[in-house]
């Protein structure tokens, strides 16, 4: 009992540093994967979510849905069809997206989050307008797949000094009121850049960047953007890592101090990334 209690409070002495460095300071999380999927996992990220709020840190979360959306597009027998492993998003399409999306997905996290203790708040990118989108394709081949235009901060400034957790789906609108759907890592990176975010994590599926995938130990836990040219040239960056290593160069090169790729596989592992000396992942540095 000593032990187990005085290896607990060797944890708060490890973490204390960390607490003092990011009090006050705002980190968004984008969340997606199994972490999504799994029951036992969804409630420790809603758990870490709040820990962090309660000692002081501001988090913002920004949320995916891809297997929700399928399900349901299943369930009313409408075809999905990809490009370059992108969804297209026409008119019906739209309309399921944003309800899942805006409504189920959303509502979850926020249910999640408040039964942990904090209080949160949903919010899509139509909320006082957050996110000012632009079609991905101007061919229109995408349909309604959008890219982010503008962001803007102030509904989730207003939710943070309000003592809430904003919770974002990643649904923009054009100054004509269309609707697009947009990618959680593009929206967090570029919400990351507009609240001076001192850290952007994105929840993976994966364990970070890994030299060589056949070999799981291989993770590379610093990436610095300087490297990362060289390293999609060699395909150590390849597939779904791509978007992801650049939405952290972007958001590095926007002012974000730190980001972090971490697999969300791992129970609680927002807390190990943010308040231990190992951390986990792979962190990409401005250098």
């Amino acid at each position: 009992m000593i032990k187990s209690a005085l290896e607990k409070a060797e944890i708060l002495v490890e973490a204390l540093p960390y607490i003092k460095e990011f009090y006050g300071k705002r980190v968004v999380v984008k969340y997606g994967g199994a972490a999504m999927q799994d029951c036992a996992l969804k409630q420790k990220v809603m758990q870490d979510i709040s820990l962090m709020k309660f000692v002081g840190m501001h988090p913002i979360v920004v949320h995916g849905g891809g297997p929700e959306i399928n399900a349901m597009l299943k369930r009313l027998h409408i075809k999905s069809a990809f490009i370059e492993g992108m969804r297209v998003t026409d008119g019906d399409t739209m309309e399921i997206v944003e309800m899942v999306l805006g409504g189920k997905v959303n509502k979850e996290i926020v249910s999640g989050i408040n039964a942990s203790g904090c209080k949160a708040v949903g919010l899509s990118g139509k909320d006082g307008g957050l996110i000012t989108a632009a079609p991905l394709d101007p061919a229109g081949r995408m349909g309604f797949v959008g890219q982010v235009a503008e962001i803007n901060p102030q509904i989730i400034e207003t939710v943070i000094e309000n003592g809430y957790i904003p919770v974002i789906a990643p649904i923009g609108i054009d100054p004509e009121g269309q609707s697009y759907n947009i990618n959680a890592d593009l929206v967090a990176a570029a919400i990351a850049v507009a609240m001076k975010a001192d850290k952007l994590v994105l929840l993976t599926d994966v364990p970070g960047l890994l030299a060589d995938p056949a070999q799981p130990d291989s993770l590379i836990s610093v990436l610095k953007i300087s490297e990362v040219p060289a390293l999609e040239a060699d395909g150590t960056i390849a597939g779904g890592m791509i978007p992801k290593i650049q939405c952290c160069v972007e958001a590095v090169e926007g002012g974000v101090g730190r980001t972090h790729i971490i697999d969300g596989r791992v129970p609680h592992s927002i807390l190990l990334e943010i308040f231990t000396d190992q951390g986990v992942g792979t962190m990409v540095v401005n250098q």
